[in-house]
């Protein structure tokens, strides 16, 4: 059903023929969880169907771990799916490895309970130092901010913890507050006729936890859980939206 909403019918035909190999090829292995093999790439491809990569990519994440894992060589995926799709698995130029590479890691993330607490840990950190700041750079920002949420809760399980509850306790007002101002920015840019796109959101659980270890040291001086985004078109714009801001607060 996703695929089918941004590729044509032939793309995702290749895709389950893609499926079907990489079934074939881990019947009978399973997770750590207890869950079927198939089910870690089937996840990772979903990762990457929700951010409407190409059907190649797709291909390549749904057989990523046939070549190390199972019995079938490059030479077998070459010759049923062609050069490009068994490239993306044994070479680092292309930027869609690292991409699969980041949705294999996000649902590693999504997995972690049946590990040791130690091998969680080791995983987290990793994750936080190596493969959320590499989804920043590239500036894919949902993985990023899911790879930083789990690898933070798996890392410091306790201060995660602790520090959502406090920052559910102050969600709801400051969710209103956070509503209305967008919507005022939004009616002043338009009365002014700047182009514009304003977004309010919520901070993330880390993002609030590193600002406390890196700056102020506890929560109730954290003032800023919410951000709100300006995106115009020209450096001009930029100024002149900041004058309207100005006036109206």
């Amino acid at each position: 059903d996703v695929l089918g909403r941004y590729l044509e019918p032939n793309q995702v035909a290749d895709i389950e023929r893609a499926y079907q190999l990489a079934e074939r090829a881990h019947d009978g292995q399973m997770r750590s969880s207890g869950d079927p093999y198939i089910t870690h790439p089937v996840a990772a491809a979903h990762i990457l169907a929700d951010l409407h990569l190409d059907h190649q990519t797709i291909m390549a994440a749904l057989m990523h771990d046939v070549i190390e894992d199972c019995d079938v060589t490059k030479q077998d995926l070459t010759a049923e799916f062609g050069e490009t799709v068994a490239d993306l698995m044994a070479m680092t130029q292309d930027i869609r490895v690292i991409l699969i590479k980041l949705a294999d890691r996000l649902h590693n993330m999504q997995t972690l309970g049946a590990l040791r607490p130690d091998k969680r840990r080791r995983i987290a950190r990793e994750t936080l130092e190596i493969y959320a700041p590499i989804a920043n750079r590239l500036g894919i920002y949902r993985l990023k901010e899911q790879l930083e949420l789990l690898g933070f809760a798996n890392m410091y399980p306790l201060r995660y913890r602790i520090l959502q509850h406090s920052v559910k306790k102050v969600r709801g007002h400051r969710k209103e507050i956070v509503e209305r101002i967008t919507e005022q920015l939004r009616t002043r840019l338009k009365d002014a006729r700047i182009s514009s796109k304003v977004i309010g959101r919520e901070k993330s659980v880390y993002s609030i936890y590193k600002k406390m270890r890196d700056k102020v040291g506890t929560f109730n001086e954290v003032m800023d859980i919410y951000a709100f985004r300006v995106i115009t078109d020209s450096e001009d714009s930029c100024y002149r939206i900041l004058g309207q801001i100005h006036n109206l607060f």
